[in-house]
């Protein structure tokens, strides 16, 4: 068998080879070891489709027909393994739970059926393609592959946006949490997801194949993404995330008491669903039909839960900290996580990211004023102020005077 080195058959080999072998890595990395684990599966299904790409541009397919049904497909595992690392890689707590295996039931159908073509003989698996497959099976499972991309991608860029929310609520040092690359890298398969829907309307509105097929390349970019930006993910063990904390009830936060009769009974009376003294009560009128029943009141910041989270930052200092977290705000005021961030959000007006970083900046700035500001260098000062990063620096510190640490030292 012979293959032609071409540019393209060059690439995708070199391409498939990484794969695997950032597979590997991923897969025996100890930092984020579940979530590379879906990883390291993702690259493996894609690098197996490409292989599929590979063995059309090589003429291996034209050379020998056998090759012909290779159980290299497993597409419809794209979508829930992007997925689950997304999710297992936000927090750290999740856990595999069997009620997930039914996200991997397509691709285990997809997986059962070239492995049953594969133990057939050629003119057996002729006839599947003849008769079954290109007509039917072929374009349930293209058609499929797209469905499930591009509603797990909606899947995972909806819980990355509020990740990324949750982060500014819970961190007061996000640059190695924030996920950009992998939101780069959801946007470029939203792109493959994209160019799927344009071949299937091409196959199946005018019987065009491979005519504008460029899958097969944007997936390399996808994979050789992963294989490259993958392994430097820092440790996210500090992170748990779930979409139902993002936005904790109010009520959690501040609980309203509303005092009844029921208040002054003896207890025994208490626990009685409906006491007998209010037997006789006459309940509220509904209200008329054309009335909207005004939605309950937002709780009251409480302001000695404000006082003790302003004492805790400006009078004690915790913004020196240059990891601190919503967690060890509490552990250190004694207050309520979630008690915490409504009165952060709601009494100061801020998400906690914002507000420790302000306390940081106006540090920053008053160390600039003093005559010691001489002995040290500009990162000297940032980094007693309780900045842990150059970039992370020259980023916050623009976003909340509007100039770059330099030139605010120049004018000031």
């Amino acid at each position: 068998m012979q293959i032609p080195l071409t540019p393209l058959v060059v690439v995708l080999f070199a391409v498939i080879a990484q794969a695997v072998f950032a597979a590997g890595l991923l897969w025996l990395a100890r930092a984020n070891q579940l979530p590379n684990r879906f990883l390291a599966l993702l690259m493996l299904a894609i690098a197996l489709w490409l292989l599929d790409g590979f063995f059309r541009v090589a003429s291996i397919y034209a050379q020998d027909p056998n090759w012909y049904f290779a159980p290299i497909y497993y597409s419809l595992a794209f979508g829930p393994l992007l997925y689950f690392y997304v999710r297992s890689l936000v927090n750290h707590d999740f856990r595999w739970r069997p009620r997930y295996w039914w996200h991997f039931a397509p691709v285990l159908v997809q997986a059962a059926l070239y492995a049953w073509l594969r133990g057939q003989d050629y003119e057996a698996r002729n006839w599947f393609w003849q008769h079954v497959h290109r007509p039917y099976t072929y374009r349930l499972e293209f058609i499929g592959t797209w469905i499930s991309l591009t509603a797990y991608l909606v899947l995972s860029l909806r819980l990355l946006r509020e990740y990324r929310r949750w982060l500014l609520n819970n961190f007061s040092e996000v640059s190695q949490l924030r996920l950009l690359w992998l939101r780069t890298l959801l946007v470029l398969v939203g792109v493959v997801s994209a160019q799927w829907l344009l071949e299937l309307v091409l196959r199946e509105f005018f019987q065009l194949y491979y005519r504008f097929d460029y899958s097969t390349e944007l997936l390399g970019v996808v994979v050789f993404l992963i294989g490259v930006v993958g392994l430097r993910q820092a440790d996210m063990q500090a992170v748990r995330f779930e979409p139902e904390e993002v936005a904790p009830s109010v009520a959690s936060a501040a609980p309203i008491v509303v005092p009844t009769r029921a208040a002054t009974e003896p207890p025994s009376s208490i626990a009685v669903p409906f006491p007998e003294v209010y037997a006789t009560e006459e309940l509220p009128a509904a209200p008329p039909a054309h009335e909207v029943t005004p939605p309950p009141a937002t709780p009251a910041v409480d302001p000695l839960v404000v006082e003790r989270i302003r004492r805790a930052l400006q009078d004690e200092r915790l913004y020196l900290n240059p990891t601190l977290t919503l967690a060890e705000l509490s552990a250190h005021t004694g207050l309520a996580p979630r008690l915490i961030s409504f009165t952060v959000n709601n009494g100061f007006g801020q998400s906690f990211n914002d507000l420790v970083n302000g306390y940081r900046v106006t540090e920053v700035k008053r160390r600039l004023a003093t005559p010691d500001a001489q002995r040290l260098t500009l990162l000297g000062i940032a980094f007693e102020s309780g900045f842990n990063s150059k970039t992370t620096f020259n980023r916050i510190f623009k976003q909340f005077t509007g100039v770059a640490p330099r030139d605010f030292k120049v004018t000031e």
